[in-house]
């Protein structure tokens, strides 16, 4: 027992040593009463804010949906929208992230781009960029278009504004920006024939062949990919140089060009009725 009551005033001693520079300075002792008293106020505070958030007026109960500046809504529902978002939100005004409703909006048909506020005290406000169909993607029948961007989404041919002249482009499945630019380059190329590409398609080896507004069908290979960038652009130049003699041996009998060859052209005559020579020649590569 002498060991035990030892061991206890011994623990009090060295408590006191501890708590005696405290509780011997009053000033020290305020500071921590005030300091004590502020962690109180605080915790008073937030657990009057989480209660007053979980109130009913800031369940979220209005959705307000608007397009982005220059666009008209052509493909959203609204209230159907609406509807949805109410239903599927987790979350009061408070709480609610605004990331997720951002998602869900953005994993909808035909819309592009979705930006979500918050509007006091209990509404969202969802501004949309819709999808701009440019070109029909791997057929009219595969539910795929593009967009300006080159962008490939989820949409149907049915749902395009009626007059909407669309583009036909085909191609592996992320060669979406690749076709764009293709299609850019050569709508630029083929100017001087006033014609525009209707259609495009590249293969899988990123060989590519357009079809004109004209009618007109040219053929291209992989010379995108090779270090020599401009060399699309020499066949072209080469095709433009030497057209007026295909023009005067041909007149208006030739429907497509194969750009392939590295020193020339090979050219196809529509008409099923062709000179055994012409033949020949059509299937010859024109060396200049």
């Amino acid at each position: 027992m002498n060991a035990l009551g030892a061991f206890f005033n011994w623990l009090g001693e060295f408590f006191a040593f501890i708590m005696a520079p405290l509780w011997n300075h009053a000033d020290r002792m305020q500071k921590v009463s005030r300091l004590l008293l502020h962690c109180f106020a605080i915790m008073m505070l937030v657990g009057l804010l989480v209660w007053l958030s979980q109130r009913p007026v800031f369940t979220l109960r209005q959705v307000m949906i608007e397009p982005v500046v220059g666009q008209t809504l052509k493909h959203i529902n609204k209230p159907t929208v609406k509807q949805q978002v109410l239903e599927t939100v987790q979350g009061n005004f408070f709480s609610v992230r605004l990331e997720d409703v951002k998602r869900g909006f953005e994993s909808m048909p035909w819309v592009r781009h979705a930006n979500v506020r918050r509007v006091w005290p209990n509404g969202l406000v969802v501004s949309i960029e819709e999808q701009k169909a440019f070109a029909t993607w791997d057929g009219v029948d595969s539910q795929k278009l593009m967009n300006n961007h080159g962008e490939i989404f989820s949409g149907r041919l049915a749902e395009v504004p009626d007059g909407t002249r669309l583009v036909d482009f085909n191609g592996p499945d992320d060669a979406g920006k690749e076709v764009m630019r293709l299609y850019e380059k050569a709508n630029t190329w083929f100017k001087p024939w006033d014609a525009e590409v209707k259609s495009l398609i590249l293969s899988d080896r990123y060989a590519w062949h357009v079809k004109l507004s004209n009618g007109m069908k040219l053929e291209f290979g992989r010379d995108e990919e090779s270090s020599d960038k401009t060399l699309t652009e020499e066949r072209v130049s080469r095709l433009f140089k030497y057209w007026p003699q295909v023009q005067e041996k041909w007149p208006n009998r030739v429907d497509a060009v194969d750009l392939r060859y590295a020193n020339g052209f090979a050219v196809h005559l529509a008409s099923a009725n062709i000179k055994k020579d012409e033949v020949d020649d059509k299937k010859s590569e024109r060396k200049q």
